[in-house]
């Protein structure tokens, strides 16, 4: 049996391949989607008298308002910004739909904004070379910004390796992302959920039994983790009491900073948290039998 100090020593220093830190065909896509439009708004790049230019070039290609925010690294639509000088809040969203025809009042805010932002400096004065490069480097910069997700996602893809391998071994039923709904009316088993949106990362059917995994990875720290561990002692208990088994599979040195909340949960929930390093040793075949 293990301990919470081999729990806690045997931590996995990382689960990043080189293909974690950015995924560039979804980079590459997002900028092959705006590439004409970005294409167009190169004409601007050295241009003198640029903001008349600017402003007939949007008038005449409507297609390159909705493009602009990207070009500050934003990929949200502008709904809402403080007038710099009048200190009041106001509407931009209209500012790049490229639906709404343009006024004079449009092309005012437009050529605000652009001055502004710091584009027209950008564009007059040869910062950049080329747009379409230069938003390959936004989207580089914006992805690496899901890194978090991606770590998540990751998590759950290496544990899913050992489940299937353990599943097909033992002729078991296993579903990734299970529903109370999916597992009732596939495997014919109740399973009570105390939410209607509840998706449990794995299930495994022994055709007698079922039994849940929970899993993830923390590098990070901070009062999130506390919360965590809680939210896994809760749903433990919650599924105890329908007698289903449940297991946490939780990974990595960001625990090193929540140690204690990690530790009262481990013993509150029958030492029923394991590691990566676990699931190499096998430690499924000791969980279902």
């Amino acid at each position: 049996m293990h301990t919470f100090q081999t729990l806690t020593t045997t931590f996995t220093p990382t689960i990043f391949t080189w293909d974690f830190y950015c995924d560039f065909p979804k980079i590459k896509n997002n900028t092959f989607n705006i590439k004409v439009s970005l294409n167009i708004l190169n004409s601007l790049l050295w241009e003198k008298d640029i903001e008349a230019k600017f402003i007939e070039l949007v008038k005449t290609y409507p297609e390159t308002r909705w493009v602009l925010p990207i070009l500050l690294a934003v990929r949200e639509k502008f709904s809402i910004c403080l007038n710099k000088n009048t200190k009041v809040i106001e509407n931009v969203s209209f500012l790049f739909d490229k639906k709404i025809e343009l006024t004079k009042e449009i092309e005012e805010k437009l050529i605000t904004f652009f001055n502004e932002s710091w584009l027209k400096n950008v564009f007059e004065n040869k910062h950049i070379s080329n747009l379409n490069d230069y938003v390959f480097w936004i989207e580089t910069w914006l992805d690496s910004n899901a890194r978090k997700n991606r770590s998540g996602t990751l998590m759950e893809n290496l544990v899913l390796d050992f489940i299937k391998d353990f599943c097909d071994n033992k002729w078991y039923a296993y579903k990734d992302q299970a529903t109370a709904k999916w597992m009732s009316e596939n495997w014919w088993v109740n399973v009570e959920s105390d939410k209607s949106s509840r998706r449990f990362d794995f299930a495994i059917f022994t055709w007698e039994k079922v039994y849940i995994f929970e899993t993830n990875f923390y590098g990070w720290w901070g009062s999130k983790l506390k919360s965590v561990a809680w939210e896994f002692n809760y749903l433990y208990k919650f599924l105890q009491n329908q007698w289903i088994q449940m297991f946490w599979i939780t990974d990595w040195l960001g625990w090193k900073t929540a140690l204690k909340p990690l530790e009262e949960t481990y013993n509150s929930t029958n030492w029923n948290i394991y590691n990566l390093s676990m699931l190499r040793n096998g430690i499924l075949d000791e969980l279902i039998k």
